[in-house]
């Protein structure tokens, strides 16, 4: 499960590199500055990493880094939750992209931590 929310994180940031149009208009709707933009590609590009690393790691005795690292996207995406509701950017974007992270982010916890 932790390799199909990197494969998706990585999608996310293969599509926010030049932003489409339903990413720009999330990132615009709550506000965030466009010269920050990039900030929110290298944490994703991160997330997917630790979680691609998990697997060659856990064999090695080094278990651990897929929890730390699928809680840090379940915070990351809970902090977008704020950043929507304070933002009062509560439409489409808000929930399929936004809980719908969220979503497969705390799925593929339970995954982890089980």
């Amino acid at each position: 499960m932790t390799l199909f929310l990197a494969v998706v994180l990585l999608a996310d940031v293969a599509m926010s590199i030049r932003p489409m149009a339903f990413i720009r208009a999330c990132l615009s709707g709550v506000n965030l500055p466009e010269n920050f933009w990039w900030v929110l590609l290298v944490i994703k590009t991160l997330a997917a990493a630790g979680l691609i690393a998990d697997h060659w790691l856990a064999d090695a005795g080094y278990a651990g880094v897929g929890l730390a690292t699928t809680v840090g996207v379940v915070v990351y995406f809970l902090c977008a939750v704020v950043a929507h509701i304070r933002a009062h950017f509560l439409g489409r974007e808000f929930w399929l992209n936004c809980l719908g992270m969220l979503a497969l982010s705390l799925v593929t916890l339970g995954f982890v931590v089980l």
